[in-house]
């Protein structure tokens, strides 16, 4: 029998499973407000406040990735390596548009 790993937002997954959820009822909204043909500012303002919300999210999965999974990486000597990929999904997020 294997075990599930502990991961930096095992603490935190149900507010992160609620906060997912939201957004994709937000997601929904937008596809709602395109088949209506709604407004193009208004979908796209929209569009932003579901931006914003995944930014919220993946900045709380880095903070947690950095104060758990960075820590127990460089105990088991692989800290340089674990900075690295980290560094590396930052400049995936910051790289969009």
């Amino acid at each position: 029998m294997t075990t599930t790993p502990t991961r930096g937002y095992t603490a935190t997954k149900d507010q992160l499973q609620s906060r997912l959820r939201r957004i994709e009822g937000q997601v929904r909204g937008v596809e709602k407000m395109v088949d209506e043909d709604r407004y193009c500012i208004d979908v796209l303002t929209q569009i932003s406040a579901i931006q914003a919300a995944l930014d919220k999210v993946a900045l709380g999965l880095l903070d947690d990735h950095a104060r758990h999974c960075l820590r127990h990486g460089a105990e088991e000597g692989k800290g340089e390596e674990m900075a690295t990929e980290m560094m590396a999904a930052v400049g995936r997020l910051m790289r969009r548009g």
